[in-house]
This record gives structure tokens, sequence and C-alpha cells, in this order.
């Protein structure tokens, strides 16, 4: 690794008769967020070029002073970087968790809010300990969701802390903290839960269903026909959708939350069902589709077809899981077109309507009732006989 050697004050002159002074980095630094080469820092303290009265050489030799200063803050930093003095476990512990969550997905910011919350909004490297670590695990415990007030189920909570003790291992990592906290934590189990779907009935009857926002309606059948989450669909572009050699269509994105490559082929009738009203060759593909739409507007049309389960829009996920398995695709191909890193992830989505284990359920009372029937039937051909 490269380390910088030198630190130098130099000024450059610019309007006004007067010199702006900046820091000089020799050889440069690379910064570790930007991955930026560093050669130079503008103080924003400018000096007199000419000072002509004993104010000018006096405001300039303050300046100055203040300049080398700032240098020596710098050079200090340089020096313990280099030598692993570890003077970097004086530095915001908020700002650095700022800095490292913009790459992540928004679960980060949302862990982010309840630690600012939590801590006061101040928080140096150093206070962050077991101690303080476990007084935030019990705060998650009672926290309230930042969006709606209400409390957070605790597979929410699991969810949280276990992101919140991935970021400490990255500030372990880069040597932002001192110890390996995460050692020393508990993790917070979580619950199994059932994951409601639509059936083929029901989707039918949704679909059969008119629905007030048009494009609610057409992201929602859409979503139960490619699995594609609602981040995705939002940002769902016509320049997305490519064409196979023999003219089938499929889906090329970026998901938003894993940041991962996906391919997904899509129906005639998916495509078709998108296609309907297309006004624009590029674009996004759900035109208007906005976030409030999959909360009362989306409630409102499922009472209006009937249909009483606890729907969600990532609901339709979940549908085009289970709808999948139980239409007699493999888990594998399910899990290629979920894009799920782990087949186990799949199952969770799909086992109710697994047909194997249906067909498992009926072998023994498919063997005992049908005997019973089959002996009733013959003592009734006994009885006539006689």
């Amino acid at each position: 690794m490269q380390y910088c050697k030198s630190i130098k004050v130099r000024a450059r002159a610019i309007k006004g008769g007067m010199l702006s002074l900046y820091l000089d980095y020799y050889p440069g630094y690379r910064d570790k967020f930007t991955m930026k080469t560093i050669r130079r820092e503008s103080l924003g303290i400018y000096i007199y070029e000419n000072p002509q009265t004993r104010h000018d050489k006096e405001y300039n030799k303050a300046m100055r002073e203040k300049a080398e200063a700032i240098r020596c803050r710098r050079f200090e930093s340089a020096v313990n970087g280099r030598y692993d003095f570890f003077d970097k476990y004086n530095g915001d512990f908020l700002d650095y968790f700022n800095q490292v969550l913009q790459n992540k997905d928004p679960k980060w910011k949302f862990v982010y809010e309840h630690f600012y919350q939590f801590i006061g909004g101040r928080c140096r490297c150093e206070e962050v300990d077991i101690d303080l670590c476990n007084k935030f695990r019990d705060y998650l415990m009672t926290a309230k969701n930042l969006r709606n007030g209400k409390p957070m189920a605790i597979n929410s909570v699991a969810g949280y802390w276990s992101t919140f003790r991935a970021f400490l291992n990255i500030a372990y990592r880069n040597k932002i903290i001192r110890t390996d906290i995460n050692d020393f934590l508990d993790k917070i189990k979580t619950v199994p839960v059932h994951k409601q779907s639509l059936s083929l009935k029901e989707l039918r009857k949704l679909y059969q269903t008119p629905c007030d926002i048009a494009v609610l309606k057409k992201a929602s059948i859409f979503a139960c026909l490619t699995g594609m989450r609602r981040s995705d669909i939002i940002n769902l572009r016509w320049e997305d959708i490519k064409e196979y050699s023999d003219g089938g269509k499929y889906v090329e994105f970026y998901a938003q939350k894993t940041k991962a490559r996906n391919i997904i082929p899509i129906s005639k009738e998916a495509y078709e069902l998108i296609s309907d009203g297309r006004r624009r060759i590029t674009g996004p593909v759900f035109e208007g589709f906005e976030i409030d739409m999959a909360q009362k507007p989306l409630k409102a049309w499922l009472k209006k077809a009937g249909i009483k389960k606890r729907i969600t829009f990532h609901s339709f996920r979940h549908t085009f899981a289970s709808l999948q398995v139980e239409l007699g695709t493999d888990l594998y191909t399910v899990q290629q077109l979920l894009a799920h890193r782990s087949v186990t992830t799949t199952q969770i989505y799909a086992c109710h309507a697994d047909p194997k284990r249906r067909e498992a359920a009926s072998r023994i009372s498919s063997a005992i009732l049908n005997d019973d029937k089959k002996g009733k039937s013959t003592r009734k051909k006994t009885k006539r006989s006689v």
C-alpha cells in the first residue's frame, strides 16, 4: 500500500488579489470510499497576495497559522494510519455507518436511523462496546416502525439486529472499532411465519375484478406472473425487456435488493398484459406506479374481489412461487426464476404447495378408504346373491 509521505501548505492565485490555501499530498492517497486518488485538498482559507496594511499582514499570519494547524492534524492522521496507531478510533461512528450503507440495500438505512435515534445523534468509535450494543438490542425489541409507528414484528427486529451485527463486522475488519464485538452478542431468534399467497382461483377472481387504478392492476398481475419484487417492477424499463432468437421475451435487470443481475423469461400473456395501451418505446414500463398504491388502493381492490387474506404486494411474489410448484415446476427452476441464492428460501415460499407431499398425504387414506369401500361393495354383492 502506498502511503502519503509529505503534506505541504501551498497557495494559488485567485481573483481580487487573493491567494487560496490548499494542502498538497505527495505522492497522494486513495480515498477508501470513493477509491479516487487525492493529491490536493482545498482548505477554504484565503489570504491577501500583497498585504499592504498592518491589518492585512496580521490577518495573513493568522490564516497561515490556521492552515498549518490543519496540515499538522492531517500529517498526524497519515502517520497514525501508516504505523497503525489507531487514531481513527476517535472518529465519528455514525458518519462511518452512513458511508458504509450507501452501497447497501434499504434495510441498512432503517437500521442506521434506529441507531441514530437510540444514540441521540452522537457516537464516537471508541464508545462502541458490548454494553452499548446490547442496549441497542434491547431498544430494537421495543422500537416502533419508523414508517407507520407500529410495533415491529420479531422477525423484522431480528433482521435489523443481524444487519447491525454485519456492520460491526465491517467496522472491526477495517479497524474502526477495537474489539470483535460479535463474538459476545447473541442472535435474536426468528419465528416461523406463514407466507400468504393467492390460490389459482383467487388470482383468477382478482384478475377479473375491476381496479380503480389501472397501473396498479397491471403491475400486480405482472408480479404474479413473473415473481418480480415491487422495487424491481417500479424500476422496470422497456429497455430491460429483451427478445430471444425464437421471438420469446425475457427481462434482464439488476435487482434493487441484491444488486445482482437477473434474467427472467416472461410469457406471451405477461408481455401482452404490459404492452396493452403502450405509448412509448423507452422509459418506465409501469409509468405512474407508486409505492403508496400498494397500500390502501391495493386493499380496496382485494376487498372488492372478496379476498379476505392479508395480502401485500410482496404476496404476489409468494403467489408466483407457490403456483409454480403446485403446477409441477421443480424447486431448482423456481429458485432460478426468483433469483434466490439458496434453494432453502424457495422451499419456505412453496412448501405448502409441494405436489409430492399432497401425493404422500393421500396414500394411506386412499388405501384404507378405498379398501373399506371395496369391502362394503363385496358384502352387498354377497347378500344379494344369497
